[in-house]
């Protein structure tokens, strides 16, 4: 299972996007500087306190990291492996768009200025890897079917 370059590429998607729920994706400064923070939970203050959830980004971003998990262990059924995938860059490419949203329907509501961190292209980096994946497993299976011919 992990001499495949496959399993290399979704284990680093999921770590990536397992590291989004300890690091904040924002950091929102308003013009009475105060300081928010946007993390997979919603807006959070200085305190720790959730100002504004956002329930159905911290959906998104499990389900997404589940789903990166699961394609791992089911390296028997490539067809399969090949669908999660795809369903996978799909709630990738949501989050993505759900985090860039949600950031500037926040910087709407408080007015002051958004900083966007690093981990805010992870999502955008494990898609790319889960594509990776994708295309791996799509060798696998021709090679495996030039394999039957020559029988």
């Amino acid at each position: 299972m992990i001499q495949r370059i496959q399993t290399v590429y979704l284990l680093l998607s999921a770590l990536l996007m397992g590291s989004l729920f300890f690091f904040p994706f924002a950091q929102i400064e308003t013009e009475t500087n105060e300081v928010y923070s946007f993390t997979y939970r919603g807006l959070t203050n200085t305190d720790g306190e959730t100002i504004i959830p956002t329930l159905a980004l911290a959906i998104l971003l499990t389900v997404a990291t589940f789903v990166s998990f699961i394609s791992i262990f089911v390296y028997k059924k490539r067809v399969l492996q090949i669908r999660l995938c795809g369903l996978n860059m799909a709630l990738l490419l949501g989050s993505t768009g759900m985090i860039y949203f949600l950031g500037t329907q926040l910087i709407d509501d408080l007015t002051g200025v958004l900083n966007y961190k690093i981990t805010t292209a992870f999502p955008v980096i494990a898609m790319i890897l889960t594509f990776l994946a994708l295309r791996a497993v799509a060798k696998d299976i021709a090679l495996l079917k030039s394999m039957d011919r020559i029988r």
